[in-house]
């Protein structure tokens, strides 16, 4: 499946049940993409976990927090909205031993990665959320 805003090669995941609150619609899994970090609902998620550092080194490989990361980062264009959402996630992913701070830091920078999202602005927004 390809991005429908960059034609990007999407990474599907299935979400784990107690994080699906923070889904955009009622699908059991979602698609980001690791170009622009569009987040799609998926209905049918492969049950393996894609390889995250397809969207950068930066990104954990590890499920307990890159599935909340790339949840954070979904939720990112509307900060405003989804405020307490995108606080939970990002405690999630510090509960499993990353800075998701530093990701988006180095996200903003990273060569693959060209969202329309101000990261470096979205940042310093996030570091008043903690």
């Amino acid at each position: 499946m390809d991005c429908p805003d960059c034609g990007a090669e999407l990474l599907a995941f299935r979400v784990p049940a107690d994080q699906r609150e923070y889904l955009p619609g009622d699908e059991p899994g979602v698609a980001i993409c690791p170009q622009c970090l569009h987040l799609i609902p998926v209905g049918k998620p492969p049950a393996d976990l894609p390889d995250f550092r397809a969207i950068d080194d930066a990104f954990p490989a590890q499920a307990e927090a890159a599935i909340p990361m790339a949840l954070a980062l979904g939720l990112l264009s509307s900060l405003a909205i989804h405020r307490q959402e995108i606080s939970m996630l990002l405690s999630e992913v510090e509960r499993a031993g990353v800075d998701p701070l530093l990701v988006v830091d180095r996200l903003a920078v990273a060569d693959g990665v060209q969202t329309p999202i101000d990261l470096e602005g979205r940042r310093r927004q996030l570091e008043q959320l903690r």
